[in-house]
């Protein structure tokens, strides 16, 4: 698998310094560079923390009604269950360092997901996917929890991500997007 991915439709590009796989489980550290206009929705982790490394620009953090900028030289960790979310309010990249502890090969797999969605024109403009089945996928398999009015969707998401299992839509993602090579 592709160590560094781009996502062609919001131009952001992740790089995989160390995987789940690579360290036994213990950290996902990932190497981001986020476009202007680009980030996620509110939502929370319950399995693992994330800790923001800012490298240059400015990356805004949104921890449940408190908003911190986070300039070169700052970090900080949100703790898992706490509500948050990441943007770039700027009109430049924000280069950065994700730390997920410990290791989430379910997140991975989830952006390796989400990008090649994108690489095969299957979401919007701001990289959603345009399938709900896959939406709930990448939900379950990053560990990712809608905040705010969208947790009102976790059962939904829940249900459709039961629907996606049970239907081989979800290995055949992994499959296309996740699998090594051979």
């Amino acid at each position: 698998m592709e160590r560094t991915i781009v996502n062609p439709v919001i131009k952001d590009q992740v790089t995989f310094k160390q995987t789940a796989k690579d360290m036994r489980g213990g950290v996902t550290r990932l190497e981001v560079t986020l476009m202007p206009g680009g980030g996620t929705p509110l939502h929370y982790h319950r399995n693992f923390s994330e800790t923001f490394i800012v490298h240059s620009g400015a990356l805004t953090i949104q921890l449940k009604k408190r908003t911190l900028i986070l300039d070169a030289g700052h970090q900080l960790t949100v703790e898992p269950g706490q509500l948050h979310r990441f943007t770039n309010t700027t009109a430049a990249a924000v280069c950065f360092t994700t730390i997920v502890e410990p290791g989430s090969e379910g997140f991975e797999n989830a952006l390796r997901i989400l990008y090649g969605l994108a690489g095969d024109h299957q979401t919007d403009e701001k990289g959603t996917p345009r399938s709900l089945l896959a939406l709930a996928v990448v939900s379950n398999i990053s560990d990712m929890r809608p905040g705010g009015a969208g947790a009102l969707m976790i059962p939904f998401l829940g249900l459709l991500n039961f629907i996606a299992g049970i239907s081989g839509y979800r290995r055949k993602l992994v499959a296309r997007y996740c699998v090594y090579a051979q």
